[in-house]
């Protein structure tokens, strides 16, 4: 008779920010749980940015948050400064970014997975795994099997990983924890299709070696806004971050030592971000530009280590301190942690389905970096998904699928799986053709049902999102019924704001749809205006002005669930589709798309654009392809 030291409906492999949502999603919803993490001391580590969000990735974190995921309440429970980027332009690119306290945000996941029912939380380096029964039997580097219905891996930058400062190179995780080195030759063997990414991190300083005094101030807003829709009230901001600028002797040091630069005397093999390049990298494609950005932020209350935002470099430790050291008010800084380059195993994505389960491997999931993407963000949004289908298939429920049309987490999971990556996935607004609708306000209105509906959303929350609604339509009604009559007072506001008077009676949702105007402006003069959150209203001032525009957007979104009920056969072979061209009838072959909008969604980057269209069209032809 064979024993194992634990059997679980479902493990995790990992327990950074994808291991984290995953774990907790399938425990919550009734399965019997284990994640395993190399160093329990490492749960819900930030080894880059001491923050969450920014533009597009507050997206993610609002969306995971109305399905009922953990990353932005505890992002709030730990915030330090939270800032509303891209103010300056239209609001479906308005995406929230918190500095957080990065020691207290990993302490409070970890005292979370402690205390989260039907959840064990394990150290242990899973060094294989092993199709057995059904599931799969996972083996840990000492030698402790455990048996498993359905396996997680998220894996981050642990998997093979290796770090690069100047000529050392050394196998290492990130903050020197280590490496995940046996599991990848294990999955390797296993027959999944690995590939080398490197991404980075910028140095740390001593704050107070910084001189503060004649660096640019960025304060947090106020009053700050919170990720999660269950957090009614922040605080107020605790620190300030700073910003200084490059200069040509910065420049200088970088040219004179670009050849000690592992990414360009080619040790590294690995690809990196394109939209997150190592500060090298930047001057030497960027050459014609004077100088770059720097900001200086804190890594939490009770320590003194400044990151450097933006300057990430592989360069030797004493060239770090050199370029540095030219920047103005960090002449004199004291390097606590040196920048270095990690590279690392991670999975083509398109080997699995929307899922996140391999094709090749029924109950296998993959969820982060491991899938190709970077990102704490896109990390924690790939874990909720890969994590509530795990425990749905042990269950023998419906897998759960997000779309294009009603979030940023299913464009991210449909990128991956239908276009693959080929450097490190960074999350963009620009990547959602839906993206008006898709906004980070209405996040709760598009998916806090779907949680509902999982289980993942309490009932009491259920209520007061269902309160929120009727109260957001009361509100509407209001404005439409509500008529402002002409005053002195009222069109001295109106010019100054240089827009027309009025000389007769106008309705509040009329003067709500001029872009000069908004609810802040209009308090004095509309006296039945209820006591309600400042979320609902700026969703309602929101709808009012793009009432046209999303209107649109709406039409095209229900073109697209259209086509997403089209399902396609698993056998259909797209070289019967002569409208295509080769190189889309073999991405196809290999995706294997489940519908109509998840084949075009795949093949959007093809050049034919024509003949891709005839192509769908032709979809209903064959009898092999009938839905």
């Amino acid at each position: 008779m064979t024993y194992f030291a634990g059997e679980y409906d479902v493990a995790v492999i990992g327990a950074g920010h994808a291991g984290i949502e995953a774990a907790l999603a399938a425990a919550r919803l009734g399965c019997h749980t284990a994640v395993f993490t190399i160093n329990m001391d490492a749960v819900g580590n930030c080894p880059c940015n001491p923050s969450i969000g920014g533009t597009a990735k507050g997206h993610l974190v609002r969306e995971l948050d109305a399905l009922g995921g953990e990353m932005g309440k505890t992002a709030d429970a730990c915030f330090l400064q939270s800032r509303m980027l891209n103010r300056g332009k239209g609001p479906a690119v308005h995406s929230l970014r918190a500095q957080i306290d990065r020691r207290k945000y990993s302490e409070i996941m970890k005292h979370k997975l402690e205390l989260q029912e039907n959840l064990e939380l394990r150290q242990a380096e899973i060094t294989d795994i092993q199709p057995r029964d059904g599931g799969y039997l996972i083996t840990t580097q000492m030698l402790a099997q455990y048996l498993c219905r359905a396996v997680v891996v998220a894996t981050g930058t642990y998997l093979g990983g290796r770090i690069y400062v100047g000529e050392v190179s050394y196998e290492s995780g990130p903050d020197g924890m280590f490496p995940a080195t046996k599991l990848a030759v294990a999955l390797k063997n296993l027959g999944l299709p690995l590939r080398r990414f490197k991404t980075g991190t910028p140095a740390r300083m001593l704050r107070r070696s910084i001189d503060f005094s004649e660096l640019e101030v960025q304060k947090g807003d106020e009053p700050p806004q919170p990720f999660s829709y269950e957090t009614e009230r922040l605080g107020d901001n605790k620190v300030e971050c700073h910003i200084s600028w490059t200069n040509d002797r910065t420049k200088q040091v970088i040219l004179e030592n670009i050849h000690r630069s592992p990414l360009y005397a080619g040790r590294i093999e690995g690809v990196g971000p394109r939209y997150c390049p190592s500060f090298e990298d930047k001057v030497m494609r960027f050459a014609d530009k004077p100088r770059h950005q720097l900001f200086i932020e804190p890594c939490g209350e009770n320590t003194e280590e400044m990151y450097m935002q933006g300057m990430s470099s592989s360069l030797p430790e004493e060239v770090q301190l050199q370029f540095y050291r030219t920047i103005k008010g960090l002449e004199h800084c004291v390097m606590m942690r040196p920048a270095y380059a990690i590279e690392y195993d991670c999975v083509d994505p398109t080997a699995m389905d929307p899922t996140l389960e391999f094709k090749d491997f029924p109950r296998l999931y993959g969820a982060g970096q491991f899938n190709g993407s970077s990102g704490y963000e896109e990390a924690a949004a790939q874990g909720f998904v890969a994590g509530v289908n795990a425990a749905l298939k042990v269950m023998g429920r419906e897998p759960f699928v997000l779309t294009r049309a009603n979030s940023y987490i299913g464009t991210l999971v449909d990128d991956l799986v239908t276009k693959g990556a080929n450097e490190p996935y960074r999350m963009m607004t620009s990547r959602s053709e839906y993206r008006l609708v898709l906004r980070q306000d209405n996040a709760d209105e598009r998916l806090t049902p779907l949680g509902y509906q999982l289980g993942l959303i309490s009932e009491e929350r259920y209520q007061k999102f269902c309160q929120k609604q009727k109260q957001k339509k009361e509100e509407i009604k209001r404005l439409q019924s509500t008529t402002v009559a002409p005053s002195e007072a009222l069109n001295d506001m109106l010019v100054s704001r240089e827009t027309s008077p009025v000389t007769t009676g106008t309705r509040l949702i009329d003067l709500l749809k001029r872009p000069q105007l908004g609810y802040d402006c209009l308090t004095p003069f509309d006296p039945t205006r209820p006591d309600l959150e400042p979320n609902l209203f700026e969703q309602v001032e929101i709808e009012i002005k793009y009432e046209g525009y999303i209107q649109k957007q709406l039409k095209q979104v229900e073109q697209m669930k259209k086509l997403e009920k089209k399902q396609l056969p698993a056998d259909f072979d797209y070289k019967q589709l002569g409208g295509l061209r080769l190189e889309a009838q073999e991405k196809l072959n290999k995706i294997k798309p489940l519908n109509i909008g998840q084949a075009k969604s795949s093949t959007r980057s093809s050049r034919s654009t024509s003949g891709r269209h005839r192509a769908f069209r032709a979809f209903h032809l064959p009898t092999s392809a009938s839905c």
